[in-house]
C-alpha cells in the first residue's frame, strides 16, 4: 500500500510529524484523528534515495530492458491463467524480482491499482516502460476479459521485436569491427611508424614522392594538431546528436538511412516486418484499422515509415482503400500490394499483413546471409587501398634511393 507523510498537531499543539501506510489521504485523515492528531499536511511519502541506490542508477542499472518486459509478460500470463488476481500477480513478481527498476515499476503499477485505476492506466503512468503499442493491448485484453491471452500476445510480439534488432546488430558487428581496426591502425601508424621513416627521408636531402610528402604530412598534422582534431570530433558529434534529436533532423536521417547501400534495405524490411507483424496483431484484437496504424507506426523506429503508416490512415479517414494508401504511402514492393488487396477484397486484412511480415522477415534474413557477401569487397577494396597507400609512401623513396646509387 502507499505510504503518505503528515504534519500535525497534538492535543497540546505540539508539531507531529511520521509516515503511515494506507490506501488513500482520506484515510490517514481518519487515522490521524483517531489518535488525536489534528492533520495539517498529508502528501505521498517519497522514500530517500540511498547512495547505493544513487550510484546503480548513475550505471544504468534501473533501467527496465527489453528481457525484462518479456521476462514479466511470460510469467504475467502464467500466472493469470492460474487464476492469480492482478494484484497478487504483480505483488509476487515484485518480490521474485532480481532486478531494482523493475521493482520499482510493479511497485508504481500495484500503487495506482490500490488507487483505483485499471491495469492499462496504471501502466500508462509509466510510459518510459511500457510502450503506448503495450498499453493498447493490454487495455485490449481488459476490455475482451483475455488478459492472459494478450500478455502471451504481447510476449510473442516482443520476443519477435527482439529477434530481428538482435540479427541486425550482429550482422553490423562485423563491418564496425573491421572499421574501427583501420581507423585505429592508420593512428597508431601515423603516430609512430611513419615519424620514424620521416628521420629516414629528411637525410636523403632530395625531393620527395608526391605520396610520401602527403604521409608525412598527414602524420605532422596529426601530431601537433590533434587538440584541435579531438575538439573538432567532440564538437561534431554534438552537433550531430543536437541535429538528431529535432523532428526535421530524425526525420532527414531516417529517411535517408533506408537508401544507404546494402543497410539501407535491411533497416527497412526489419522496420516493415515489425510494423505489418503489430497492425496484424492489433487488427486481429479487435482494434480500429486507423488506431493500428498509428500504433503499428510506433514500433517501427524509423520516423520515416511512422510517418508514412500515419499518412495512410489519413488517407483511409478521408475514404481512401487500403490499397490506394498503401500505393500512396511509397514504403511496399508490388508484391507486398497485391497482397494488400487480395486481404482487403477477402476481409482477411489481418492474416494478409501477418503473412507480410513473414514475407519481410524472410527477406531479411536472407539479405542478412548475403550481407557478407556484399560488405566484404568493400572492405577489403578500402583496406587494400590503404596499404597501398602506405606501401607507395614508404617504400618509393626508397626504391628512388637504391636506383641513384646503382647509377
Amino acid at each position: 500500500m502507499p505510504q503518505y507523510a503528515y504534519y500535525g498537531r497534538d492535543t497540546t499543539s505540539q508539531p507531529m510529524r511520521g509516515v503511515l501506510e494506507s490506501a488513500n489521504p482520506s484515510q490517514v485523515a481518519d487515522i490521524l484523528v483517531s489518535m488525536g492528531v489534528t492533520p495539517i499536511v498529508i502528501e505521498p511519502h517519497v522514500a530517500p534515495i540511498q547512495a547505493s541506490e544513487t550510484l546503480s542508477r548513475m550505471w544504468g542499472q534501473h533501467l527496465v530492458r527489453e528481457q525484462h518486459l518479456l521476462m514479466f509478460t511470460r510469467q504475467m500470463y502464467s500466472l493469470l491463467r492460474a487464476g492469480v488476481p492482478i494484484l497478487q500477480a504483480l505483488q509476487c513478481l515484485q518480490e521474485s524480482s532480481h532486478h531494482p527498476g523493475m521493482k520499482d515499476v510493479l511497485h508504481e503499477v500495484r500503487q495506482s491499482l490500490d488507487s483505483g485505476l485499471d491495469l492499462s492506466q496504471a501502466m500508462n503512468r509509466r510510459d518510459d516502460v511500457f510502450s503506448p503499442f503495450f498499453v493498447s493491448m493490454v487495455r485490449v485484453g481488459e476490455a475482451t476479459g483475455q488478459l492472459p491471452h494478450m500478455f502471451i500476445t504481447l510476449h510473442d510480439h516482443i520476443d519477435f521485436q527482439r529477434t530481428i534488432r538482435e540479427q541486425i546488430k550482429a550482422a553490423l558487428r562485423y563491418p564496425k569491427f573491421v572499421l574501427l581496426a583501420m581507423a585505429a591502425a592508420l593512428i597508431v601508424i601515423n603516430i609512430f611508424v611513419i615519424p620514424a621513416f620521416a628521420k629516414v627521408f629528411a637525410s636523403f636531402h632530395t625531393a620527395l614522392p608526391l605520396m610520401t610528402r602527403i604521409l608525412l604530412g598527414s602524420s605532422e598534422a596529426l601530431l601537433t594538431g590533434w587538440p584541435y582534431f579531438l575538439v573538432g570530433t567532440v564538437g561534431l558529434v554534438i552537433v550531430v546528436q543536437r541535429v538528431l534529436a529535432t523532428p526535421e533532423g530524425l526525420m532527414f536521417w531516417d529517411r535517408n538511412k533506408l537508401r544507404l547501400p546494402v543497410v539501407g534495405e535491411l533497416v527497412s524490411k526489419g522496420a516493415l516486418a515489425r510494423a505489418c507483424r503489430s497492425l496484424a496483431l492489433v487488427l486481429r484484437s479487435g482494434v480500429s484499422l486507423l488506431e493500428g496504424l498509428n500504433l503499428a507506426g510506433n514500433v517501427t523506429e524509423n520516423v520515416h515509415i511512422e510517418q508514412a503508416l500515419r499518412g495512410m490512415g489519413a488517407g483511409i479517414e478521408r475514404g481512401e482503400s487500403v490499397l490506394a494508401a498503401s500505393l500512396r504511402a511509397e514504403i511496399f514492393t508490388p508484391i507486398v500490394l497485391q497482397m494488400i488487396m487480395v486481404g482487403e477484397e477477402s476481409g482477411t486484412l489481418d492474416e494478409m499483413l501477418e503473412e507480410i511480415g513473414l514475407v519481410y522477415q524472410r527477406e531479411m534474413e536472407y539479405e542478412l546471409k548475403s550481407m557478407s557477401q556484399h560488405i566484404e569487397p568493400i572492405l577489403i577494396f578500402m583496406l587494400a587501398g590503404m596499404v597501398l597507400v602506405l606501401a607507395l609512401g614508404v617504400f618509393l623513396p626508397m626504391w628512388d634511393l637504391g636506383q641513384a646509387a646503382m647509377k
